[in-house]
């Protein structure tokens, strides 16, 4: 059996429906755990798309009633969440269904977060404890996501930004994880080439960062690894065609870095956190934009790990084989190598380098990083 040609299930820990078909799940299994009005939390692009149209023609000839929130920016802010909590309460909703990409998981899952807690959105920042307060009940939750990049559909967090200092959030607890994904590669085929390969990219970073934080745990470490194998296996001919085989695996490459990170991520997410807050870039595109630099930067304590990613997937064991290989990826996805080939002219570096350092996430890296190492890695990027 090809990988995504058949529904299966999988726990770990929530409820995961993966193969092709799986979206046409949603409504029986809402209607059968006694919900009945759904605050569907999707973004504008994906809302005027037929796919988008299909999948609330399903959910409305099942008897189920969505209601569509789409106000939601590329990267979210405290305010989309807001707006939707108001939403989900004037329109007397039981349940959220997560719909699209990373942002709309995010913001469906602060959504979520918000409906029952009166605190601030921020309170809950995982730096500072937040999740102590998650006290109340969750209203059900479900996703389906429509990218292979993030992995939110099976996360417990959420990263939402500051509106006015722009700095990004997580927001963390073991309660904010989905009921159920419906994990459908069927609805990535009509994703185009750039966010195939943006999004794509998104998964390798999460994977590779995930195996070389510096955590302890051997079991996100296999995860990881194998999801390293599935992307380097898969990610181009994703990118390129509308098939279903690889554009499964890439779906379940994000499913598994997004899971392995629960071990830590790393220096290139906080470095790319910044360039979305500051530049409105694409998150996949960012993290393609800086992984390079990121390994680069991490390669004296990762050279073994590195070396057991290049025997995986069939290259030189070379810390310099490996950055090649990933400077060529970077090129046949049509992904940028430097900002100049981003379209970032004269960037902040203080500003950027002041925000990667407040950013969570190099607290993981397996080397600890300064403001200085921040501007140099950047200014390195200039191109």
């Amino acid at each position: 059996m090809k990988i995504g040609e058949n529904i299966v299930q999988y726990n770990f820990p929530t409820v995961i429906r993966f193969g092709k078909g799986a979206s046409d799940e949603i409504g029986p299994h809402l209607l059968s755990v006694g919900k009945k009005r759904a605050l569907i939390v999707s973004d504008p692009g994906l809302t005027g798309l037929s796919l988008f149209e299909k999948i609330m023609s399903k959910i409305s000839q099942q008897k189920l009633e969505g209601i569509v929130f789409s106000s939601i920016d590329k990267n979210p802010i405290e305010k989309n969440v807001l707006d939707g909590v108001e939403a989900y309460k004037q329109q007397d909703c039981d349940c959220i269904i997560g719909l699209g990409g990373g942002a709309s998981m995010d913001v469906a899952r602060a959504i979520a977060l918000k409906v029952n807690h009166d605190r601030d959105l921020f309170d809950f920042d995982d730096s500072k404890g937040g999740d102590k307060y998650v006290v109340n009940d969750i209203p059900y939750f479900v996703t389906v996501p429509t990218t292979s990049g993030t992995g939110s559909e099976v996360g417990r967090s959420t990263v939402i930004s500051d509106d006015i200092t722009k700095q990004k959030k997580v927001l963390f607890s073991p309660e904010l994880m989905a009921k159920r994904v419906f994990a459908d590669p069927e609805l990535t085929m009509e994703l185009p080439s750039f966010i195939t390969a943006a999004t794509g990219m998104d998964a390798l970073s999460h994977n590779l960062e995930a195996y070389f934080s510096k955590g302890f745990s051997p079991m996100c470490d296999g995860i990881a690894l194998e999801g390293i194998r599935l992307i380097f296996d898969s990610i181009e001919k994703a990118s390129s065609s509308a098939d279903l085989e690889s554009r499964s695996k890439m779906m379940m490459a994000a499913l598994m870095g997004a899971t392995a990170f629960q071990k830590g991520l790393g220096i290139v997410h906080s470095m790319a956190h910044p360039l979305s807050t500051l530049y409105d870039t694409h998150h996949g595109l960012a993290n393609a934009l800086m992984l390079r630099y990121g390994v680069e930067f991490n390669a004296n304590a990762c050279e073994d790990r590195i070396r057991n990613i290049c025997q995986l997937i069939g290259i030189e064991p070379s810390v310099d084989c490996f950055l090649s290989h990933l400077e060529s990826l970077n090129k046949s996805l049509d992904m940028p190598l430097n900002f100049k080939e981003a379209g970032i002219i004269d960037p902040d570096i203080d500003q950027l380098s002041k925000l990667a350092l407040e950013d969570a996430c190099h607290q993981c890296n397996p080397i600890s990083v300064t403001l200085e190492d921040f501007k140099s890695i950047y200014t390195k990027a200039l191109g």
